[in-house]
Formats: C-alpha cells, sequence, structure tokens
C-alpha cells in the first residue's frame, strides 16, 4: 500500500516544487493584482501572468522544447515541440511584435504631429532616456551585476515606454533576459501615471504648467496619407533593421486614413491585435521561469527600467523648455513628458497635469504629437541597436 502511495506521489508534481517556484507564485500574484484590482495594462499582465504560472508549475510535456537561457529553441527527442514552443516562435520568428504595430498604426491619429512638427523633437528627446539607461547598464559591473552590450541595448529600450519594441530587440539581442525586461517594459508603462507625475512637477513651475498652446490646425486627408508613406520610407532607408515595425505600423495608419479599406481597419484594430496579444502575453510569461527569473540581473534591469522611464520623461520636459527660449509660440513642458511611446497614457497624464494647473486648459491633443513621435522614436532606437549589436 506504501508503495503504491509512493508510486502515485512521484507521478505527480509536488516532489518538483522548488523555492523558485513558490516565490514566482508570489510574483504572478503581484502581477494579477496589478492588472484586475488596479487595471494596470491588463490586457497585458494577465496573460503574461497566467505564462509565468504555467512556466513555474511542474507540467508535463506542455513547455518542453524550449531552452530559453541556452539562446537556442531546441526540439524534443521526436523532432517536435510542445504546445508552447509553437506559440513561442511568434516571438522568436518576429511576428508577435509587428502584428502589434500593424494594430497600434491603425489606432494612431498621426494629425497632431503632422500639425505641430516640433514635436518630433521632443518624441526624439526622450530617447536621451534610452540611450542614457544603456550607458548605465553597461557600468552596472561595477555593483556587481554585469551585462553585454548587446544586453544593455535590449534593456535600455524599456525607457521608450514601448512593450512589442522591447521584446522585438530582446528576442534578438537577449532572448534570456526577455521576461524580465517584458514585465519590466509594461508593469512600467502600467505605473506612468504614478512615475510621472513627480518628475514633470519637479522640472517645471507653476506658471509654465499653465501654458496654454495654440489650437492645432485641421490635417488633411491627403497630408496624413502622404505622411504615411513617405516617414514609413525615411525611417526604412535610414535604419533597414526597423523595416518590419515601421512598416507595419505606417501600413496599419494607412488602413485606417484611407477610408477605403475599412474592414482591414476594424480588424486591425479589434480581432487582429486582440488575438496577437493574448500569443505573445502568454509566450513572454512561459520565459519567466523562476531558475532563470531570479537573478541579480533581474534586479539589476528592475532598478534600470524605472531609471529609464525617470530619464526619458526628464528628457522630453527639458527639450519643451528648450524650445521655449528659441520659439515664439510657447510649449507647454507638460506635453514633453508624453515623448515616451506609451500611447495614449502618457498623453493623459499630460492633460491631467496641466489641468491641475488650470483647469481650462486642454493639452491632450498637442500631447499626442510627442506621444506618437516617440513610437517611432523608439523603433528607430531599437533599430540601430539592432545593426550595431546584433
Amino acid at each position: 500500500m506504501l508503495e503504491l502511495l509512493h508510486h502515485l506521489y512521484d507521478n505527480t508534481g509536488f516532489g518538483h516544487i522548488g523555492w523558485q517556484m513558490l516565490v514566482m507564485w508570489l510574483v504572478v500574484a503581484v502581477l494579477l493584482y496589478l492588472a484586475v484590482h488596479k487595471k494596470f495594462e491588463p490586457l497585458l499582465l494577465v496573460p503574461i501572468a497566467f505564462g509565468a504560472l504555467l512556466a513555474n508549475l511542474p507540467t508535463a510535456g506542455i513547455v518542453e522544447g524550449m531552452e530559453f537561457a541556452g539562446h537556442q529553441n531546441a526540439y524534443k527527442e521526436d523532432g517536435t515541440g510542445g504546445l508552447f514552443y509553437y506559440f513561442y516562435q511568434g516571438i522568436h520568428l518576429e511576428l508577435f511584435p509587428p502584428i502589434i504595430f500593424l494594430g497600434v498604426g491603425a489606432l494612431t491619429d498621426f494629425g497632431p504631429l503632422i500639425a505641430n512638427p516640433k514635436t518630433f523633437l521632443l518624441g526624439a528627446a526622450a530617447q536621451f532616456g534610452v540611450f542614457g539607461v544603456f550607458i548605465a547598464a553597461a557600468y552596472m559591473k561595477y555593483v556587481g551585476i554585469e551585462f553585454s552590450l548587446a544586453e544593455a541595448s535590449a534593456i535600455s529600450i524599456i525607457g521608450g515606454a514601448d512593450g512589442p519594441t522591447s521584446i522585438f530587440l530582446a528576442n534578438n539581442l537577449a532572448p534570456h533576459l526577455m521576461g524580465a525586461i517584458a514585465v519590466s517594459a509594461y508593469s512600467y508603462m502600467a505605473l506612468v501615471p504614478v512615475l510621472q507625475p513627480p518628475i514633470m512637477r519637479a522640472l517645471t513651475n507653476v506658471e509654465e504648467r499653465k501654458i496654454r498652446m495654440q489650437s492645432l490646425r485641421q490635417v488633411s486627408k491627403l497630408e496624413k496619407l502622404i505622411f504615411a508613406v513617405v516617414i514609413m520610407m525615411v525611417c526604412i532607408i535610414l535604419v533597414p533593421a526597423a523595416s518590419p515595425l515601421m512598416f507595419m505600423l505606417f501600413l496599419g495608419n494607412f488602413f485606417k486614413e484611407c477610408g477605403v479599406v475599412d474592414r482591414l481597419s476594424k480588424s486591425a484594430q479589434n480581432e487582429i491585435i486582440n488575438i496577437v496579444t493574448v500569443f505573445l502575453g502568454v509566450s513572454v510569461g512561459i520565459t519567466m521561469n523562476g531558475q532563470y527569473f531570479l537573478t541579480p540581473q533581474t534586479l539589476g534591469i528592475l532598478t534600470l527600467g524605472v531609471l529609464a522611464f525617470a530619464l526619458a520623461t526628464a528628457s522630453g520636459v527639458w527639450m519643451a523648455k528648450l524650445l521655449n527660449l528659441v520659439s515664439k509660440n510657447k510649449v507647454n513642458p507638460l506635453i514633453g513628458s508624453a515623448g515616451v511611446s506609451a500611447v495614449p497614457m502618457a498623453a493623459r497624464v499630460s492633460q491631467v497635469e496641466g489641468q491641475k494647473a488650470d483647469p481650462g486648459n486642454f493639452l491632450l491633443m498637442h500631447a499626442m504629437g510627442p506621444n506618437v513621435a516617440g513610437v517611432i522614436g523608439t523603433a528607430l532606437v531599437a533599430g540601430f541597436f539592432l545593426t550595431v549589436f546584433a
């Protein structure tokens, strides 16, 4: 009888539960708390959390065939992969992030950016946060956490506040860090309303926060169509490595603006992006095996992620203040913080902070200019890092 019970116990997963699994269960609980109770990026954090839970349970065959820490994806002995091995190929083969960009493009209005082109500079300024953290990550070795330059570049893109781009770059340069990078990127994106306002208030005075900007002109349909085609071509010519993201972003935007493919536009905005979001989130989550996730490097990534957001936010505000020194039409520095590409959350934060200083001030559409410029800027920086370090 005892032998039978022992045999039954051996065929359960209880004997394979280790301390790493227990800790990761707590991490999963925190992610679900942020997603469900706090409503922070629930569309991504819920599938990521469930994927992470699966990766830290004693499964039997469902995730076999995936060796993330070894920079490779191995097959099982019979030459096939487990269920999530095939899901993960959507990341490994660079399918999911560009498809997400198709939906982002279909949801994006570049009108505010076209109407006020100088806000391009605010989106570009936010990339100083990316390069600043790249340097910081490269010097983490002096505190006992060492990152290669390729790993440092993958970590630094967190400052762009663009989850799909972070995953896209991590897959190419640091696949073994993808779980930590993705969780850091999406968690801090969700915390934009918490992280940004103290920095925005610290770097501006009340009078600056009260600046009212001139109303934006109406942008024609033709201008938007020309913008999508020309900017896509320019971006791809400048940084060919960013072409998967840039092409899909502006293809989706052209769907939206041309007015003759409504079915494609609505599908990109809804069904396609929603389905791929589920697969992307779960695929990222199952890379978060406790054995590889609970390391000093993960702690370093989480710390650098906060620094990246802070620097990107501050850089955008400083650039707006600099523009005010040379421009007749004043820019409210609060919209500079929207240069991080957390669309449209960062723009809403600018609006909220502006109305705290002046309830009659409406900054949302002005903030959308640097916000969408940040999407383009972060993808180009990712392409630059790919070109240099891939």
